[in-house]
């Protein structure tokens, strides 16, 4: 059930003409991924909707913020050069973030995101890349449970932003039935 562009305005009215470039992407992308139910549709949707601005933002702002500045040496995002917090800041519709996490996005999508992390920059990895993220975490399964908060804290570490996502979960939910 591909989702239309109506549709998704509905759902992210801020996204504007950014709507009509990412429906196509997003339709292929969680074709691809099994994103295809209501339930998971709406719970992708949300949460890229919250992670990107409603689809205005593909790139982490970059401050650095100090949690940003943290990103430089973290092990467990495989930053271990000088300078690769800032290069592998997040990126795409669901924020792909560090070496190892390029470095796994890429070989998945049959992208260099090491050498060339803003391929994700680009609408169609972009979507891609969020469908991949949510794959990998098994998040299709939580969203046919319902799970949205548990999907929340997969995709953010935390509850960050879990009323505004949630309020967009509950819009989608509504336009998508």
């Amino acid at each position: 059930m591909p989702i239309t562009e109506q549709q998704l305005l509905q759902i992210l009215p801020n996204a504007g003409r950014q709507a009509g470039v990412f429906v196509p992407v997003l339709n292929a992308a969680m074709g691809k991924y099994g994103i295809v139910t209501k339930l998971r549709i709406a719970a992708f949707i949300a949460q890229v909707g919250h992670e990107s601005g409603q689809l205005r933002y593909v790139r982490e702002i970059w401050g650095p913020t100090a949690q940003q500045a943290g990103y430089e040496g973290r092990v467990d995002l495989g930053n271990t050069v000088p300078g690769d917090g800032s290069k592998y800041r997040g990126r795409g519709l669901i924020q792909i973030t560090g070496r190892a996490n390029n470095a796994a996005c890429g070989e998945a999508l049959g992208l260099d995101l090491i050498n060339q992390p803003t391929l994700l920059e680009q609408p169609q990895y972009a979507a891609m890349s969020a469908a991949w993220f949510w794959s990998t975490r098994g998040l299709n399964t939580l969203a046919d449970q319902g799970e949205f908060v548990k999907i929340t804290r997969r995709i953010n570490g935390g509850l960050n932003g879990l009323a505004d996502r949630q309020a967009l979960y509950e819009k989608a939910l509504k336009v998508l039935a």
